[in-house]
């Protein structure tokens, strides 16, 4: 075989370094996303965070200030440009109030006493108070309320509280504090009575079990009521306790919560008036007062921190046209530090001024595969609106089936990129916060040959039961007739698959007294 050399041309795809980091820019959520910008902040010098109202004037071009884009819904092109404003009177009034808190310090450092008296208090020498010696906080300054004034507090630290504030011997308070361990966050006991007692055996070997129910029964009486009990039925009967005398359906509860609790759960009323020998009106008070008990009272002590979903992209109606726009409070304004740049030499090959140049390509590449994220998320955005804009005037029961084929054809991208867009990004619209993947949707045919969305379907079984009589709840094969009366062809068990999607209970367990 003879060796030879030849020249070919072709094209190949070819994953440069720019284009990984602009895929993995694409999936970020929001916070992962202020995460992995705050990362690079801290590693690459030539970045800084864009405090001003402008862009600043950087050499060579290398300022990439990107705000959000506002494109209409009818033309995916900008039509105009928001800035970013009311950023100098926060500056001057921080510098304000750290001159004159510096002037008060300084004042106060003149007339420092050098020989002080022994039983002399602080308050006799400084002034207190957020005006005194300027250390102290401003009153009018904002506050992270949340994070100030949220409890922490546990059940069992709650339950801990308690305990320590009853007298109890040293026996008693050890079987007490092996029961509170027991508890779980629902304010059940997780283990028997017979597994606490064992396991006090081995430091208190003459314990009885007697004793450990006895505990039990004061720690029961601990806040929030109902707490360790041994099972729903012990929680219920100790709240229903723990209510006045007189009220209205108590005897009747009492009965239901401690023999026929099980009937309850099925919605067996006919079961119930006859056991206990009630009329309706009597059953209803009961069941009523039943239901104003919690099931779960551990739930109600204990971290309830509330997490707020920030949306990516905001839709508005102006002038009858449908704007969407990005939010521009998910990231920071980035910039290209100009003083670092400038010290950048085109003909120095130093060690100093590679690492110079490194950061600065660097910063130049984020700067540009984030620019290209906030595009590419517009113009989805952008497309998702102009298919469901029968959503945004009327609701759910108005959604249009989509696939993300349909969106990669109108953009002109993969779908693959159209589905690390819409991953874990939030689209905020008048009828609600809703993440992006909330718009796709399967179909399903219509005797008209049209076709209608597995969204809209969802709505209407959901309106569907919400008008239903609550004596006679509507069962999945009326539903499935009630559709086919619509020209709308789903089958029964379909019907069932997107109720328990939507957490509705099956008919029987929606029977309930009016």
């Amino acid at each position: 075989m003879k060796q030879s050399l030849q020249l070919k041309l072709g094209q190949s795809l070819t994953m440069t370094p720019q284009l990984q980091q602009a895929i993995r820019l694409l999936q970020l959520s929001t916070l992962d996303l202020q995460a992995e910008i705050q990362e690079v902040l801290d590693n690459n010098p030539m970045l800084e965070v864009s405090e001003d109202s402008g862009p600043a004037d950087l050499p060579d071009d290398i300022n990439v200030d990107f705000s959000s884009e506002v494109y209409s819904h009818a033309e995916a092109a900008p039509v105009s440009q928001d800035g970013d404003a009311g950023g100098d009177s926060g500056a001057d009034g921080s510098s304000d109030s750290f001159d004159s808190s510096t002037t008060t310090l300084n004042e106060w450092s003149d007339t420092i006493p050098t020989d002080l008296a022994v039983d002399t208090s602080w308050d006799d020498i400084y002034q207190s108070g957020p005006t005194g010696t300027g250390l102290a906080k401003p009153e009018n300054e904002d506050m992270d309320f949340e994070s100030r004034r949220g409890s922490t507090e546990t059940l069992q630290d709650h339950l801990y509280w308690q305990l320590n504030l009853t007298p109890m011997s040293p026996t008693d308070f050890a079987i007490a504090e092996a029961i509170i361990d027991a508890v779980d966050p629902a304010g059940m006991l997780c283990q028997s009575i017979d597994d606490i007692y064992e396991g006090l055996l081995s430091e208190f070997p003459e314990l009885e079990r007697d004793e450990v129910i006895a505990v039990l029964h004061r720690v029961q009486q601990f806040d929030p009521v109902g707490v360790a009990a041994q099972n729903l039925s012990e929680s219920l009967i100790i709240q229903l306790r723990q209510l006045p005398e007189g009220t209205p359906g108590w005897d009747t509860a009492y009965d239901i919560v401690d023999e026929y609790l099980d009937a309850l759960a099925q919605r067996d009323f006919k079961l119930l008036m006859r056991k206990l020998k009630v009329k309706e009106d009597e059953l209803q008070t009961a069941i009523a007062l039943i239901q104003s008990l919690n099931p779960r009272p551990g739930e109600s002590i204990g971290d309830d921190t509330t997490e707020y979903v920030v949306p990516d992209v905001f839709v508005t109606k102006e002038n009858n046209r449908w704007q969407v726009h990005l939010n521009p409070e998910i990231a920071p304004k980035l910039r290209i530090n100009s003083d670092y740049a400038s010290l950048v030499k085109r003909a120095d090959s130093s060690s100093d001024n590679t690492f110079l140049r490194d950061n600065l390509q660097e910063a130049r590449w984020f700067l540009k595969s984030l620019q290209s994220r906030n595009e590419t998320l517009l113009k989805v955005s952008t497309c998702i609106v102009e298919r469901q804009q029968g959503f945004l005037e009327h609701g759910p029961e108005a959604m249009k089936p989509m696939v993300l084929h349909d969106v990669a054809e109108m953009v002109e991208m993969h779908e693959s990129t159209i589905s690390r867009v819409t991953t874990q990004k939030y689209m905020h619209t008048p009828q609600g916060i809703f993440e992006l993947k909330y718009f796709f949707s399967s179909h399903v045919n219509t005797d008209s040959g049209g076709e209608c969305s597995s969204t809209a379907i969802r709505a209407i079984i959901k309106k569907l039961i919400a008008a239903e009589n609550p004596r006679k709840p509507l069962s999945d094969s009326k539903i499935t007739e009630l559709l086919e009366a619509q020209g709308i062809q789903v089958a029964r068990r379909t019907i069932a698959k997107y109720r328990e999607s939507l957490n509705i209970a099956p008919s029987n367990e929606r029977k309930r007294l009016v």
